[in-house]
């Protein structure tokens, strides 16, 4: 549901409030910390861009950055009117397959690095993908403190995005073999998937009816 134009909301010690303070004050902290962290993100893809030479994740970064440079600006435009974004948010969509490359190949241990110069596709990949990752529970955590329902809408809205954008640099650090996946055996993995059966029926109430 969005804000109508206009619409006046009440404190119950000053009165009506405008929608441009629509906000309670969990949330304005909580967005506070969205917005500073989405421009930590940039920050930190402009920053690490110069470490990359391969064309494929020097293209993933570019697009992210670009998504994530709108998706910022519509988010701190609802949150400063209170009302619906001048641009509407937007879906990120990838460009490569999902295909994902299961089993472990051998593999030096990992470990920080002691130099700028090591720095490499692997180590800028990580670093992103981990930025990501804490930057959907973020937004996730703020949608549920928001009460401002355009606000919440665009946080909401934005979660899946950070999903999606991670889970592409996850795709490509599994297909160079920085992201490795095991799986069980192929019996195991049998018995986790049959282990839940569906839920049937009706919920039953209980019968609160005393007799006299």
């Amino acid at each position: 549901m969005e804000n109508q134009p206009n619409q006046m909301h009440q404190n119950m010690h000053t009165g009506n409030i405008p929608q441009q303070l629509n906000h309670g004050a969990h949330e304005v902290l909580d967005v506070h910390e969205v917005l500073s962290g989405a421009i930590g993100n940039m920050n930190t893809y402009l920053l690490l861009r110069q470490h990359v030479q391969d064309q494929e994740l020097a293209d993933i970064m570019d697009r992210q950055y670009q998504f994530m440079q709108d998706e910022y600006n519509i988010t701190m435009e609802c949150f400063k009117t209170g009302k619906d974004p001048s641009k509407p948010t937007q879906s990120y969509k990838m460009n490569q397959d999902n295909d994902f490359i299961y089993g472990l190949k051998p593999s030096q241990p990992k470990k920080p690095i002691q130099s700028v110069s090591e720095m490499n596709e692997e180590t800028v990949s990580g670093c992103l993908l981990g930025a990501l990752k804490s930057t959907a529970s973020m937004k996730a955590m703020a949608a549920l403190e928001t009460t401002n329902p355009v606000v919440r809408r665009v946080l909401a809205d934005s979660v899946p995005n950070c999903i999606e954008m991670a889970y592409e640099l996850s795709i490509y650090q599994n297909k160079n073999h920085y992201y490795q996946v095991p799986q069980f055996t192929q019996q195991d993995m049998q018995q986790m998937l049959n282990a839940y059966g569906p839920a049937q029926g009706q919920m039953q109430m209980p019968n609160n009816n005393i007799p006299h």
